[in-house]
């Protein structure tokens, strides 16, 4: 049998009561730190003799996931550890597609792979768990917290085979719906699409959005998305009621969606606020989120064609702040 992996691993994330600047910190120690325990483990497989085997299980398509995966594939080249040469990588994408991440993850462990990689949210951690109880499992990305997920033990001493990072990105909820406020002035509604199976953004739009909203005086308006075949039934809601704004949700339902979502606010001349800058660069109107090429800054994007077609001007204050804009 397997050995456990017994590395201890420090968890660290973005957290809204610390400073920029702290965060910053934490994100970029987090991801060396991430792909240091890779490493280890790597490194642990070639003292067998044979090739290891990286497993990475990510909740969107191989074009959404690039920018993580080749982030990784470079940092753990920097330490020497080359794809092709003296590692394998085995990738393994659900599209979004919840049915799969069960069947993929018991895939990954029936090709014996010395690690998996979880890039996703708590759905693809759990498929990885339930697995197996042997692998080390390194969380990379969007979750809720692990300890009370059930996934670790406490964050100084994991227990286990889970360990790694988690970026609890709806803590910046409260940050997105500020952006939009100042960037719209007059807006007062807010439509927030969620996936009620994404446990981070039920948490998000039962708890976090609501006591920003009360402080910017918005009313937020939760849209529950359960499948790509629910978007047009949402919008054609959405067209009649005609909310201010349109804040889409976190994970794989989202992502994968992002253009459709895009398309209708761009449609229906809706200022739009995301969690990444993929749904921007499909017409979104901004975003604002952890940088994911360079993690140890907050990435804000505005794109100033979808403010054109909507007929809005985005005060330059706001510009002046953008990390990136879409001209």
């Amino acid at each position: 049998m397997r050995k456990t992996s017994r590395i201890r691993f420090a968890f660290c994330w973005s957290d809204n009561r610390k400073s920029k600047i702290q965060n910053r910190k934490l994100v970029g120690l987090s991801v060396i730190a991430f792909v240091l325990l890779v490493a280890e483990a790597v490194a642990t497989a070639q003292q067998t003799k044979k090739v290891p085997r990286i497993g990475y299980l990510s909740q969107l398509d191989a074009t959404r996931e690039s920018t993580r995966a080749e982030g990784i594939r470079l940092a753990l080249r920097e330490l020497g550890h080359i794809e092709g040469q003296n590692i394998a990588t085995e990738y393994r994408y659900t599209e979004g597609k919840i049915d799969r991440y069960s069947e993929l993850a018991a895939e990954l462990v029936r090709l014996k792979v010395d690690i998996i990689v979880t890039a996703g949210g708590d759905a693809v951690i759990q498929a990885a768990k339930n697995a197996t109880k042997t692998i080390p499992i390194v969380m990379v990305g969007p979750g809720s917290d692990p300890v009370e997920a059930g996934f670790v033990e406490s964050l100084a001493r994991p227990g286990g085979n889970v360990t790694g990072v988690t970026n609890l990105g709806r803590e910046l909820g409260g940050k997105r719906l500020e952006l939009l406020k100042e960037a719209v002035p007059k807006v007062a509604r807010v439509a927030v699409l969620y996936d009620p199976a994404f446990r981070p953004s039920v948490i998000e739009v039962k708890e976090v959005l609501p006591a920003a909203a009360r402080a910017l005086e918005l009313t937020i308006q939760p849209w529950e998305v359960r499948g790509t075949d629910d978007f047009e039934r949402v919008f054609a809601a959405l067209s009649k009621q005609r909310p201010d704004g349109l804040y889409p949700g976190g994970g794989p339902l989202m992502a994968t969606n992002g253009k459709q979502i895009a398309d209708f606010a761009l449609k229906s001349r809706l200022p739009s606020m995301y969690y990444n800058r993929e749904a921007v660069d499909a017409g979104g109107l901004m975003s604002y989120g952890a940088d994911p090429e360079e993690p140890t800054k907050f990435e804000f994007v505005i794109n100033l064609q979808t403010a054109k077609h909507i007929g809005l001007t985005i005060p330059s204050d706001l510009l002046a702040r953008a990390t990136r804009i879409i001209r």
